[in-house]
């Protein structure tokens, strides 16, 4: 199961966000499930990198399956909308009746 958490602040800012695991749909290199929240979590990093002044920290770790995205302090008006834009993309994935039970959406306060 791939499970995703954002962290978000007091007033429901997204501040980051951590992907981990494999979906466990099919195979590897065949699992459409990994490769969907791959492909939003790798757009999300690239368009935060070319897309917005905000500084962030981003590490991953492929052989885990782990990709983590931190804001300093707050991101601004476009780095909120990408990470809004993530987790609407990630909600999708798990209102699909066959794909939902190989993806886990957690989100915590911090």
């Amino acid at each position: 199961m791939t499970t995703v958490t954002f962290y978000q602040n007091h007033d429901s800012i997204c501040v980051g966000f951590r992907s981990e695991g494999h979906a466990g749909y099919a195979e590897a290199g065949e699992d459409i499930v990994c490769a969907a929240v791959s492909a939003l979590v790798i757009t999300a990093v690239n368009s935060l990198e070319k897309l917005t002044d905000d500084e962030f920290i981003s590490s991953e770790d492929e052989e885990n399956a782990v990709i983590q995205v931190s804001f300093p302090g707050t991101p601004g008006k476009e780095a909120s909308l990408l990470m809004e834009a993530l987790k609407i993309g990630l909600q999708g994935i798990c209102e699909d009746e066959d794909t939902k039970k190989y993806i886990r959406l957690i989100f915590r306060e911090v």
